[in-house]
């Protein structure tokens, strides 16, 4: 693993045979990587039981239906989604009026 890849408050580490995937804030990618920056993140505050079923769904489809695009991450503990810097107000709208409630 890279040594910036450490230290943040989230970070989330991916191999697979094809590629090493890093989130991370963006301000720990150094300069030369291949980054897409501009995201923020929202935690689903769980747990949740990995046999719970639609859990995720449930933020998905209503972001889904606004045209709202997400990074899905999963964690023993809680899920995890990534949206737009510039559709986070309109996400968390969405998620609100769709029966989820929001802790700052």
């Amino acid at each position: 693993m890279p040594s910036w890849a450490s230290g943040s408050e989230f970070l989330s580490i991916t191999r697979t045979a094809n590629e090493l995937s890093i989130v991370c804030p963006e301000e720990s990618v150094p300069g030369g990587i291949d980054a897409v920056s501009g995201y923020r993140v929202l935690a689903l505050v769980g747990p949740f039981p990995l046999t719970a079923v639609g859990i995720l769904l449930s933020f998905a489809e209503p972001l889904a239906r606004e045209q709202i695009s997400i990074l899905a991450i999963g964690t023993f503990d809680t899920d995890y989604l990534l949206v737009r810097s510039a559709d986070l107000e309109r996400a968390i709208a969405v998620l609100c009026g769709s029966g989820h409630e929001l802790v700052r």
